[in-house]
Parts: structure tokens; C-alpha cells; sequence
């Protein structure tokens, strides 16, 4: 973590590293603290083993240094300055208790990646004292029969949805849709409390067994929530669609709503799929079925758009009582859920036309083209299973979507996703706008989620501002700070997404650790120098599998076949191909599984499983003797 001035040099093609770098002068010392597992020594001393995957090494603690850390105990801690011989040591800062103890696992993610999750006293003591919305100057949509629909698990619901045939004679067959989004302006005014620590925040960070909110619970889940049969404000828009799905008109304004239900989205599939419930049974004909008939309306306008149609299993870890994981699930993805996505979509494209059009500035949801070096990547593993990918030109999302069809029934279709997931570039916020690749928009922003993205929050108050529908809009100086802003929630997006994912990676590594030895079906989903990645086929775990476990040959990482190839024998492991492999080690402090391979490798002419073949064989063009990043078995040194 440490700034340095460094004098960057490039190596030689037969070095194992492209660059070298060199210090010349520390310009600031780390400060922020890590996360560690203690391990107590005889004498009071102790050394600690990170949890980051990225420390490779454990660090001393000397004696007086332990801060009383009991063996195996998860401790937070900094290092120390440097003993005159050099011997760089660590001091314990705080203990955080038995790492394997109930909710320990995000408690590490929290800590790491430096997420608020204690809400200062003025913060709460300002939710507290919020009161409930009354009608005032807000349209009263309490008659309507909104639902909100979300997953079983929800904490809190932030948007509720309604439809009914147009009843204007001259758009037969169109569509009239409301979508009501929670008000969490009226009760986060800009420079407050609460909004200071939203902004802080960002968003909310959600994991298995918890959720770190971005506003106080007073808020998220009890006066903005759109709970079922109680009154709540809300900043709604009406959208009214020809029968073609495309967006002929809309009008944004502030209401009063109250939920007709909470549904999920199992529920209302199955009650349009005709297992009726006794909630869902009176909401059928009057508001299930019409906001189905929007929805296929609106798919068809998708349609004719092209976005990116990207439909990857998700994966979810579900814990028993004691926040021990009972198993890994990839729930269906119903309907229900793209119902849900379309209308959301729609109305945050509203909410980007209704500001272009007042000339407010507002932060877009940005996702630019895929970079040209993303792109090359990407054509040489296609190329590895017979697919050819377009250089002319610039790729629409339709040209990946094609790709994507073609290998929809074939084993590699889930690594092809990933692979096309992976070289696109990453979404963002930006007060300009640049359109939205993936979803093939000129113009995006998001409006839908203001509990738990300050995003939205900001839209919101864009909104009320431009169409002057309250005091509590976005001020001067926020529209000043925007690129700020932007940058700022763009980071806590990233930080989130990260904290998530180890997560999640230490929760199946704790599941897998009694079952070292075991043998898994899985599939190669990366690989480098020093050996390959698999994904395990039924809890989609990701693990690495060093050259030393393949056998003592020599191995050479084909860039252009995208495999792992011995030199002696000629055999190769290919990105894609499923494999047979053998858990050796899991480290769920770390989230780290590793493998040993089972299965054999194929002839580097062969033809790959659920492809139709490369295109060249034999080695590498200019191939002359051991390729740079070569291993034999894995046993190289770190570097």
C-alpha cells in the first residue's frame, strides 16, 4: 500500500515478467490496517497470516505487540517500523474473535475494504425523528393498485409496478404503466446527516448474512419501503407504449401510494403460470395479467433494440441458523425477473429524456465500447472453438448476441458468456454521457433504487428540481460536484462488488474445507503461467490448479490457443474443457481453494470439446525452444 517513485524497466521475452520496477523513494507509507489470522509463539511473540490472497506472507509480531491476540483469533492489525536489521513486523490493533464464528466472514470483507457499518448518533437520531409523508401537494395513488415484486429475501422495496390496457381508442393495443419509486429525497435532504453518510457510503453492500445499508433502518426498510397497505410517498412516472413496446409519452410527478402486496417473484410467476395463491388470486385479472401483457409489449421493443443478452446463472449461498452454508443455488431466471428489469429500464430512460429535455444536469449509467485490446483477447479464445469474431468495424451488441446463440447448446456456452462478460468494459457513473453499450441506450441513468444507491438519490433530486416539484431538489453546489460525485459513488460500486465476490469465495471455501480429497467435474475458466483456473460445476466455485499437480513436464501457456501445453508430450489443457479435478487445500480465511488434476490433457491437434477446432496446429508461430512464463511442475520461485 505503500506510494513509491520507481524507475520502470522492460525485460527481455525470455524473462518471466514483462517490467521491472525499481524503487528510488517511498513518497508515503501505508495506512491503512489489514486483517489477519494470529498464531500465537512461545515467549509472547506471535506472526500473523493475512487474509488477502494478494499477501503472501506471514509478518512477525514481537512480544508487547500482540494486543493480547489468543491463537487462531482474527485480529486487525498495521505494521510496525522496521527493526534496525531490516525485519519488517506487524502489531495487532484490534481482536475481532474466532473467524469462523457466525457473520465473522463479511465482518473480514467490511473490514478490509474499509466499509462504514456503524451509523454516527447524529445520523440516526435524524432518521428517528423523520415522520411519516402526508398527501400535501402529491398526487393521491392510493387507489392503484401498485404491487411491488422482489426476491423472497427482500429487506426493503423501493419501486412498485402497474398496468392496464390504454383505454385511448387510438392506441389499440398499447399500454398504460406506472412505476413508483420510493421518495427517499423528502427525507434525506442534501447536506444532511443522513445524506453526508449516504454519500459516504454510496450504496449498500449486500452479503449472505448480512446487509450494510446505506441508509439507517428507520429509513431503508420502514418510512421509504414500500411495504404492503401503508401509505408512502413516492416519485412516480407514467409511461404510456404502443403495442409494440415503444414508449409514446411520459410524465414524472410526486405521489401517495399504498402497496396493494409484497409479491415475490416466484409468487407472481406461478400465479401467472396458474398455481394461485390466496394473495395472488384476487390480483390476477385486474393487476397480474395486464402488467404481463405490458411486458410482452415491451419485450418486443427490446427486441428490436438488441442489447446485450447476457442470461449467466447467478449464484446464491444459502446458510442454515447458525450462518453456516447449507448449500450453493442457481434459482431459475423466471419471467418475472425480466418483467421487473424491462420496466425499470424504461423508467430510468425516462428519467435521463425528462432531464436532457429541462437541461438539468444529472450523473448518466455509463458502459463504453469494449476495448480494442478486451476485444483481441476475446477473438483468440472464440477462434479456439471454430468462431471467428468481426474486426471491422465497431461491434454492436447484436454481434455478440449471435455468438452467443451459436454456442447456446453447446458445453462451453456458460464459459462463452463469462468470456464475453469479461471483455466488456466495466459500467459507471458520469455526469456525461457516452450511452450505454450493453444495453444499446443513447441515453441512461439510474432512478429506480434510491434506498440503497445515492445514484439515484441525486436523480431524484434532479427530478424535483427541473420539474419544481419541491424544495428538496438538487442544489447548486451538487450540481457542482457532480463529477465528484460520480467518481466517488463509482468507487463504492467497485469496493461493493469486490467485498461481495471474497465473500462469497471464503463462505464456499469454509463449505469445501471438510471435503479435501474429494474429486469434482469442473471446467477450465482461466489460465496462466503457472498453472490454470477451474470453476466446479455444481457450486460454480473457482479454484487454481498448480502446473506441479498436472506432472513433471514442462508447461508453456499458448496465448493464441489459449491452453496450457507440454512441451515434452505435446499435450495441452484448454480453456473450456472440462476436467476432472481433486480438492488439496482450502484456506477459508483467504477464500482460496486448490486443486490437483485428475484428468489427462488432450493432443495439442486435437479438436476441442464443444468447438469446432483451432485453426492452426502445431506450435506457435516462431516458436523457438522454451517459451517465456514456461514451468516445470510449478515449482518456479515467487517473484
Amino acid at each position: 500500500g505503500d506510494r513509491v517513485l520507481a524507475r520502470i524497466t522492460a525485460l527481455g521475452a525470455d524473462a518471466d515478467y514483462p517490467y521491472q520496477a525499481r524503487t528510488i523513494k517511498r513518497l508515503a507509507r501505508a495506512t491503512r490496517s489489514l486483517l489477519g489470522i494470529f498464531r500465537a509463539l512461545p515467549g509472547g511473540t506471535g506472526v500473523i497470516d493475512p487474509v488477502e490472497r494478494k499477501q503472501l506472507k506471514e509478518w512477525p509480531v514481537a512480544r508487547g505487540a500482540t494486543g493480547d491476540a489468543e491463537n487462531g483469533e482474527l485480529v486487525r492489525f498495521e505494521f510496525a517500523r522496521a527493526s534496525r536489521v531490516g525485519v519488517q513486523t506487524a502489531r495487532v490493533l484490534e481482536r475481532l474473535g474466532n473467524p469462523a464464528a457466525q457473520q465473522a466472514t463479511s465482518l473480514i470483507a467490511i473490514h478490509a475494504h474499509g466499509i462504514p457499518d456503524i451509523f454516527p448518533d447524529a445520523v440516526l437520531a435524524e432518521a428517528e425523528a423523520a415522520k411519516e409523508a402526508e398527501l400535501n401537494r402529491r398526487e393521491d395513488l392510493r387507489h392503484v393498485p401498485l404491487v411491488t415484486i422482489d426476491p423472497s429475501d427482500a429487506r426493503d422495496h423501493d419501486d412498485a409496478v402497474w398496468a392496464e390496457a390504454d383505454p385511448n381508442p387510438a392506441n389499440r393495443g398499447g399500454w398504460v404503466v406506472i412505476v413508483a419509486i420510493a421518495d427517499v429525497a423528502s427525507y434525506v435532504r442534501p447536506g444532511s446527516a443522513l445524506d453526508k453518510e449516504a454519500r459516504k457510503r454510496g450504496n449498500s453492500v449486500y452479503f449472505p448474512d448480512r446487509v450494510v445499508p446505506m441508509l439507517p433502518e428507520r429509513i431503508s426498510n420502514d418510512l421509504c419501503s414500500l411495504v404492503e397497505n401503508a401509505p408512502r410517498p413516492c416519485l412516480a412516472v407514467r409511461m404510456v407504449f404502443n403495442k409494440d413496446g415503444t414508449k409514446l409519452d411520459h410524465r414524472f410527478f410526486r405521489a401517495l401510494m399504498r402497496s396493494a402486496a409484497s409479491l415475490t417473484y416466484e409468487q407472481s410467476q406461478a400465479a401467472i403460470d396458474g398455481r394461485l395463491d390466496e394473495v395472488t388470486g384476487p390480483l390476477l385479472d385486474p393487476v397480474l395479467r395486464p402488467l404481463w401483457g405490458a411486458y410482452a409489449s415491451l419485450v418486443l421493443a427490446r427486441t428490436e433494440r438488441g442489447p446485450l443478452d447476457l442470461d449467466l446463472p447467478e449464484r446464491k449461498i444459502l446458510l442454515d441458523d447458525q450462518g453456516r452454508v447449507r448449500g450453493v443455488a442457481s434459482p431459475p431466471r423466471l419471467d418475472a425477473h425480466r418483467l421487473i428489469e424491462e420496466f425499470m429500464i424504461a423508467a430510468n430512460v425516462a428519467a435521463a429524456e425528462t432531464l436532457e429535455s429541462k437541461r438539468s444536469p444529472l450523473i448518466y449509467r455509463v458502459h463504453d465500447n469494449p476495448s480494442k485490446e478486451k476485444l483481441a483477447s476475446l477473438g483468440e479464445f472464440l477462434s479456439t472453438i471454430g468462431i471467428k469474431l468481426p474486426k471491422s468495424g465497431t461491434l454492436k451488441p447484436a454481434q455478440f448476441n449471435r455468438i452467443l446463440a451459436e454456442t447456446r447448446a453447446t458445453p462451453t456456452a456458460e464459459l462463452v458468456g463469462e468470456v464475453i462478460l469479461r471483455s466488456q468494459a466495466q459500467a459507471e457513473y458520469s455526469p456525461g454521457n457516452f450511452g450505454h453499450f450493453g444495453l444499446n441506450l443513447r441515453r441512461y441513468a439510474h432512478f429506480t433504487s434510491p434506498i440503497r444507491r445515492y445514484a439515484d438519490l441525486i436523480v431524484h433530486r434532479a427530478l424535483v428540481r427541473a420539474l419544481g416539484a419541491g424544495t428538496d431538489g438538487l442544489t447548486d453546489a451538487e450540481r457542482g460536484e457532480l463529477g465528484e460525485i460520480a467518481r466517488s459513488i463509482s468507487d463504492t460500486e467497485r469496493r461493493a462488488m469486490a467485498a461481495e465476490r471474497e465473500t462469497a469465495d471464503r463462505l464456499i471455501a469454509a463449505y469445501l474445507a471438510d471435503r479435501i480429497g474429494a474429486k469434482f467435474p469442473a471446467r477450465i475458466s482461466g489460465l496462466v503461467r503457472t498453472g490454470l483456473f477451474v470453476k466446479l460445476i455444481d457450486t460454480g466455485a473457482d479454484g487454481f490448479v498448480p502446473a506441479s499437480s498436472i506432472g513433471h513436464e514442462y508447461f508453456y501457456h499458448d496465448e493464441v490457443r489459449q491452453a496450457l501445453v507440454s512441451e515434452d508430450t505435446g499435450l495441452a489443457y484448454w480453456l473450456g474443457d472440462p476436467v476432472e479435478v481433486r480438492l488439496v487445500e482450502a484456506i477459508p480465511s483467504a477464500g482460496a481453494l486448490r486443486f490437483e488434476m485428475l484428468s489427462e490433457g488432450r493432443s495439442i491437434g486435437a479438436k476441442p470439446r464443444g468447438g469446432r477446432g483451432p485453426r492452426d496446429k502445431g506450435r506457435p508461430q516462431g516458436y523457438k525452444g522454451k517459451p517465456r512464463g514456461q514451468t516445470r511442475g510449478g515449482s518456479r520461485k515467487r517473484r
